[in-house]
């Protein structure tokens, strides 16, 4: 048996040592995260391909949870990536508020610490609202929906979100299971950043590539 795995490690060391640091990567470093879905709507589509930054926030064990160290702490207007148990999956959404912020939401109107958000109107159909939603120092796009479903999480607390803990919304605002379904966010749960999209395919055209979106930033 150790001849046999010392002639396989001769014959194949350079593919293993390659697929080692390709796993190395994606579990330390940086990895892609399908959308599926579309709760992130109009920013993020279904089929979009997104890249994480795992080095974002903390550093950590590769191929564990066990933080070794922080580089900075997550910001208002951050499209992260989650582990979160309480929705037993992974979820993308953006960070909406901070430790300390007290969020207060009426009929889709955001209110942080006793300031509402500015609204303007993009773009407009039959079926949905594009609004820009703009607040202290970020901005971003946002869906509304014209139906009368999910009313419900149009409203919001008000609550304080608790110290290391995070209140996230999707941009489609009533399509979307995030801290109004979960409630806030442990740091801990929160395992990068994405910035970009890396590709995309359309599912309702026969995963065709959408090109347009290609290494696209995120706002």
């Amino acid at each position: 048996m150790k001849k046999y795995l010392g002639v396989f490690w001769q014959e194949n060391r350079k593919f293993l040592l390659l697929l080692l640091t390709i796993v190395f990567f994606k579990s330390a470093i940086a990895d892609l995260n399908s959308i599926s879905g579309r709760s992130m709507q109009p920013t993020l589509l279904d089929g979009d391909k997104v890249w994480v930054n795992k080095l974002a926030y903390d550093v950590r064990i590769p191929f564990t949870d066990i933080f070794l160290a922080s580089v900075s702490d997550p910001d208002r207007g951050d499209i992260v990536i989650i582990d979160s148990e309480a929705a037993g999956k992974r979820l993308v959404k953006r960070i909406v508020g901070l430790p300390g912020d007290t969020i207060y939401m009426r009929n889709n109107t955001l209110v942080i610490n006793d300031q509402p958000a500015d609204y303007q109107i993009v773009a407009s159909d039959d079926e949905s609202l594009i609004i820009r939603e703009s607040l202290f120092d970020y901005s971003h796009e946002a869906m509304l929906s014209d139906g009368l479903t999910n009313r419900i999480s149009r409203s919001f607390g008000p609550e304080t979100v608790p110290d290391d803990q995070f209140f996230v919304l999707g941009d489609n605002r009533d399509n979307s299971a995030d801290s109004r379904i979960y409630s806030f966010i442990p740091r801990d749960q929160i395992i990068g950043r994405s910035s970009s999209v890396v590709f995309s395919l359309d599912a309702e055209r026969n995963y065709f590539p959408r090109p347009d979106r290609f290494l696209e930033g995120l706002q």
